[in-house]
């Protein structure tokens, strides 16, 4: 007799088993594509919020304009995956604004291109990542 052998269920236990395994089972499956889905909202929410700060951060460098800062957020966002995404920077014309301006590079993106279930949740939303950096030049 081999040490750890399985015993065999008695007939009557197996088919508890397949009833509990039948009842359980859509529901674990339910909860886990439900955390891949807010988790992938996270990874947006995140990607827009670092594509935003990189475009600010651009945006203070002796030079630059607003297509560079354009430019460098949708980089961020095309390495992300990010589908669809419209960035704006306001204002427009920041260098010529005045030293101590606050300088807003807002990035929103609809939640329907951007996720991997197609779930009720986030349909017809859209999420946005905002960063305000002030002009020290």
């Amino acid at each position: 007799m081999a040490i750890g052998s399985f015993r065999q269920l008695p007939v009557q236990r197996r088919g508890a088993v397949m009833v509990e395994t039948a009842v359980c089972l859509p529901v674990l499956v339910l909860l886990i594509l439900g955390m891949l889905e807010a988790c992938r909202m996270i990874y947006l929410q995140q990607s827009l919020k670092i594509a935003a700060f990189e475009g600010a951060r651009t945006s203070l460098i002796p030079g630059t304009v607003s297509g560079d800062v354009t430019a460098v957020s949708q980089q961020v966002l095309d390495d992300r995956s990010v589908q669809g995404a419209t960035i704006t920077v306001d204002p427009i014309n920041y260098e010529t604004a005045p030293v101590g301006t606050f300088i807003s590079v807002e990035i929103t993106a609809p939640c329907d291109q951007n996720h991997f279930l197609s779930t009720v949740f986030f349909q017809n939303r859209t999420m946005t990542g905002e960063v305000q950096l002030m002009k020290e030049f």
